[in-house]
């Protein structure tokens, strides 16, 4: 990640206002965030709850049930959606099965002191046309047996199952791309309906992830002052009702808020279940225009404004609270960098989450533990260099390396920048243990920081009891390719 800011003035300059904003509004109005777990390295769950509570977040979205972070969470002041994974969904098809898991992972919190739990999500974006129609079969099925598990539970009345559903769902026919011709797509349209209609009959509401990133990002054509919130120079007219879009968030809004009608329940509450902009991987994902994002939509939720289809309040979780070094890349390089905190805890940039325009600022993660001030760098004496490009392969399979790509804050560095990031990396994933820093001696140790005005290399915190498991999973097939790469004779 780019380290050309004064992280102190960062530090100081971030979400006192989310405190502000929760003074500010209803409690129904506080922002969400979502909290994702995979990371070589997490950060003790209680010191994440301690960060919430401090920057006054009073809602989080997660991606499981994990009992760490809801063990964590007991006695907070922090409203829930729990989850169940995608690749539980089928299990979940089985009414005995979702009771037990409703009984495990809700019920046993639902106490004095306990969790506070409002939702739960049935899977992650389902539908998305990449999973090829594996989960269009049961996710309505799970959807059904959850809710009905809650509310023999007793617990129906103030838990709602719901689906968060990517924006691909719907869509605007190609010779009509209005909002007002929104309408759900074709080959899911039946089920989606099918839905929608649960939703309404059980008071949930419908969940979705709109990201403005990923419209610039998947076209070149696309405005870019389009994906913001400050107006643009190429405004989408609504044919079918005068309705002048100046941001591309409100466009998609109400296309669903179209596609709703369209299917019967024009009135079924909306929230937005991910919403952000990332800060490395890609040309667009700079901390810059992530500041700029959200300072336009935190302005825009604080005037209660809504869209034009559907006015007022909405309820949003911004994705996401941390950066996730272990996420997939295939999406783009940018899926590890879309925390509005680092790996650590630390902000990234000014945000003011009142959207008032204070300069106020989010505050850090504390107490958060690092390890030794060392890192790995390419070996200025090395005996011989030719097996380097294997070395750094080899490092980058098992750490992120993401922020070396095209348009990425390490773009600028040159081949021995570029080695010297990708041993250290490795090297930090690795808790700097001995041997990990040696590549054939390619590489050393150093104390001398080899960071750049651009490029920060980092020093990962120390291993969490949640985060061991994982990094001992790595540690593990780090060790079967090491065998394999032995045989080659390509090893650290």
């Amino acid at each position: 990640m780019a380290a050309s800011y004064d992280r102190r003035a960062v530090a100081a300059s971030l979400v006192a206002v989310v405190a502000a904003v929760v003074a500010g509004l209803p409690a129904a109005g506080a922002l969400g965030v979502n909290w994702g777990t995979m990371a070589t390295h997490r950060l003790p769950p209680g010191t994440v709850v301690r960060m919430l509570e401090d920057n006054g977040i009073r809602k989080v979205k997660l991606f499981d049930a994990d009992a760490g972070p809801m063990d964590a969470l007991a006695g907070s002041s922090v409203e829930v959606m729990v989850a169940i994974p995608n690749n539980m969904l089928d299990m979940m098809t089985d009414y005995g099965t979702a009771r037990d898991w409703v009984h495990q992972n809700v019920s046993r919190y639902n106490f004095d002191g306990g969790v506070n739990i409002k939702y739960v999500a049935v899977g992650n974006e389902p539908f998305l046309s990449s999973f090829n129609g594996t989960f269009l079969n049961v996710t309505l099925p799970a959807l059904q047996n959850i809710q009905r598990a809650l509310n023999d539970a007793g617990l129906g009345d103030t838990i709602k199952a719901t689906v968060p559903l990517n924006a691909d769902v719907y869509n605007s026919p190609t010779d009509n791309q209005v909002p007002s011709a929104g309408r759900f797509r074709s080959d899911i349209a039946g089920l989606m309906t099918e839905i929608v209609q649960f939703l309404k009959q059980s008071g949930a509401p419908f969940t979705v992830n709109i990201y403005p990133f990923l419209s610039l990002y998947d076209s070149d054509d696309f405005p870019l002052d389009y994906a913001f919130f400050d107006g643009t120079s190429s405004p989408v007219v609504d044919t079918g009702n005068g309705i002048r879009y100046t941001n591309v968030f409100d466009a998609n809004f109400d296309t669903l808020v179209s596609a709703l009608a369209a299917a019967g329940v024009g009135g079924l509450p909306v929230v937005v279940g991910e919403v952000g902009w990332p800060t490395d991987g890609d040309k667009h994902a700079t901390a810059a225009y992530a500041q700029e994002f959200y300072a336009g939509l935190l302005r825009k939720l604080a005037a209660n404004t809504g869209t034009p289809l559907r006015p007022g309040y909405i309820e949003v979780y911004l994705f996401s609270l941390i950066d996730e070094d272990a996420k997939s890349v295939a999406p783009g390089n940018f899926e590890r960098h879309w925390g509005i905190m680092r790996y650590d805890g630390q902000p990234k940039y000014a945000m003011d989450p009142s959207g008032q325009g204070r300069n106020t600022a989010l505050v850090a993660a504390r107490g958060v533990q690092y390890l030794p001030r060392q890192w790995c760098v390419v070996n200025p004496n090395a005996p011989d260099t030719s097996k380097i490009g294997d070395s750094v392969t080899y490092a980058c399979t098992f750490s992120d390396c993401t922020s070396l790509g095209y348009g990425s804050s390490c773009n600028g560095l040159d081949a021995v920048g570029n080695a010297s990031y990708a041993f250290n990396m490795y090297f930090q994933v690795q808790n700097q243990v001995e041997g990990s820093c040696d590549f054939q001696g390619l590489a050393v140790p150093t104390a001398q920081n080899p960071s750049t005005d651009a490029c920060n290399f980092t020093i990962q915190i120390t291993p969490s009891t949640a985060g061991r498991r994982r990094a001992g999973a790595t540690a593990a097939m780090a060790l079967l390719l090491l065998v394999l790469l032995a045989s080659l004779h390509v090893v650290p």
